[in-house]
């Protein structure tokens, strides 16, 4: 069939994940509902710390503050959609829809290396040029730095659309998975599917390893740089001063690139772990990110104690005033 707007297909269905038996849909819809709930809030969080907190006005928070948006608006991508399909049976999503969905995935991580990248180029310069920091990487500039991740993110996931939006899908319409992504669409496609896999795996390879490279030479610079400091505590001090961006990258990459090369060399997962092992590390850093700042950044967990002592004070004194 020649490539074009020769679709019979006018929505998808997500299956979500395929073997799962109905009675256990109820508590796995419920899981997702907590993860999204517990995403937003903690995401919130970190927003109104940043917000009524001056102190937290530095270059790190700025790129934490993206990373929080990236995460807040990913989960509200994919959840509610899969979420809804175990709660209202609502596992359609219309073919427009569904690329626009796409659209927002890759989008979203596209941004989301990239702020990670900018995070490891902040402690490389910290730790490595710390003379060199208040110059280099001024509130100003981490804007400025952010605000172009998220523009020239928008090229290659657009460009994926653009290719894949007109083929014709005219047999399945079903996708094995919870939500829309390059893969699951143009599987379905009535045609040659290669011409549109290679430049997406070229995407995936460029967007995963690229930024990775990056954070792979900062960070071992940096473990140069701290070896070179004589006092045992001085060398422990300065690791803890990028553990917390550390242990994010690590959660963020690792299990990616488990996959990547699980699929190289010839390891296979059936469809029910291959979503569920997709959803973990899709999911998981945007719910336990915040925490992560709360428990390890002293700046972030100050804040939090502070508004948390704002709160409980006022309730005493009104309680003291009422027991008089």
């Amino acid at each position: 069939m020649p490539e074009g707007n020769h679709s019979t297909v006018t929505e998808f269905f997500l299956t979500g994940f395929p073997g799962l038996h109905p009675e256990y849909q109820g508590l796995v819809s419920a899981v997702l509902f907590l993860v999204y709930v517990l995403t937003l809030t903690g995401n919130v969080t970190i927003f109104f710390l940043f917000a009524t907190n001056r102190s937290l006005h530095k270059p790190m928070y700025y790129i934490i503050l993206n990373l929080n948006t990236c995460d807040i608006l990913f989960s509200t991508t994919t959840l509610p959609k899969i979420i809804s399909k175990y709660w209202f049976q609502s596992g359609t999503i219309s073919f427009t829809a569904c690329f626009v969905q796409m659209y927002f995935v890759h989008y979203l991580g596209t941004v989301n290396s990239l702020i990670l990248l900018l995070m490891a180029f902040d402690r490389y310069v910290a730790i490595c040029h710390p003379l060199r920091y208040p110059i280099v990487l001024k509130n100003s500039t981490i804007q400025i730095l952010s605000i172009t991740a998220w523009v020239i993110a928008k090229a290659a996931p657009l460009m994926l659309v653009i290719r894949a939006y007109p083929l014709p899908y005219c047999a399945s319409n079903i996708i094995n998975h919870c939500y829309c992504d390059h893969i699951g669409i143009t599987t379905l496609a009535c045609t040659d599917r290669a011409p549109y896999a290679f430049p997406a795996i070229v995407f995936a390879m460029f967007i995963l390893l690229g930024p990775l490279a990056f954070i792979m030479f900062s960070y071992c610079s940096i473990i140069i740089a701290v070896l070179k400091i004589a006092n045992s505590q001085g060398r422990i001090k300065t690791l803890s001063t990028c553990s917390t961006q550390l242990i994010i990258i690590v959660l963020y990459y690792l299990p990616r690139c488990c996959v990547y090369l699980a699929s190289h060399v010839g390891i296979t997962f059936s469809a029910d772990m291959r979503i569920v092992i997709i959803m973990l590390y899709s999911l998981f850093p945007p719910m336990v990110n915040p925490l992560l700042y709360c428990l390890r950044a002293k700046d972030m967990r100050e804040s939090l104690r502070k508004q948390f002592n704002r709160s409980i004070i006022p309730q005493k004194a009104q309680v003291s005033s009422i027991s008089n």
